[in-house]
């Protein structure tokens, strides 16, 4: 297989490198992050998700780059920050995963419609919830019994829940168009997903 550059204008590769690009934020950056953790494989779907927040008084900016390949599902995390002792200088930091599709155990869409007895309507919202088993949360709480008199150590009783990755998407905010391109990437991952 040929090594393929995002920089390449190639099908879906260089849509993805179009969409990165479109953002405006730090594109070689955040391209140089993703190709490094694409390696070369052929890119199969991608969704890039960028979002701007407050903090403060000051607006930071955020990306999200998630890419299907054959064989992995990667994501690209980078943010941008104030100087610090280290590095005192702003600076941007890109964290990349690769996940094979294999290690995948669930994907989940959610998706919120406004008014549905109006008929069809599209998506108001969308959130994607990806889950390989790589981060899990433990919630624990005191257990009891329905004895209000009962003064009995009952152990703790609590719901270990996957919390691998989620990316939610408005209309209201990023428009109708990211809301689909979620969704589209959802049915995609998922279709790739099914008899691994």
């Amino acid at each position: 297989m040929r090594n393929r550059s995002l920089t390449e204008p190639s099908d879906t590769t260089g849509a993805l490198r179009a969409a990165i690009d479109r953002t405006g934020y730090y594109p070689e950056v955040v391209t140089e992050g993703v190709e490094a953790a694409v390696a070369g494989e052929q890119v199969s779907a991608f969704y890039v998700h960028h979002e701007p927040t407050i903090e403060r008084d000051e607006v930071r900016r955020h990306i999200t780059v998630v890419v299907l390949t054959p064989s992995r599902l990667i994501l690209a995390h980078t943010d941008e920050h104030t100087g610090d002792d280290l590095l005192p200088q702003p600076y941007t930091s890109t964290s990349t995963e690769a996940i094979a599709l294999s290690s995948v155990k669930s994907v989940v869409v959610t998706r919120m419609v406004a008014n549905p007895t109006s008929g069809p309507q599209p998506p108001a919202e969308a959130v994607l919830t990806i889950g390989w088993g790589g981060v899990g949360r433990l919630d624990l709480e005191p257990a009891g019994c329905s004895d209000p008199q009962c003064e009995a150590d009952h152990g703790y009783t609590g719901v270990l829940a996957a919390d691998d990755f989620s990316l939610r998407v408005s209309a209201a905010a990023e428009g109708p168009d990211a809301v689909n391109s979620l969704l589209e990437f959802a049915q995609v991952l998922s279709a790739a997903t099914q008899h691994r």
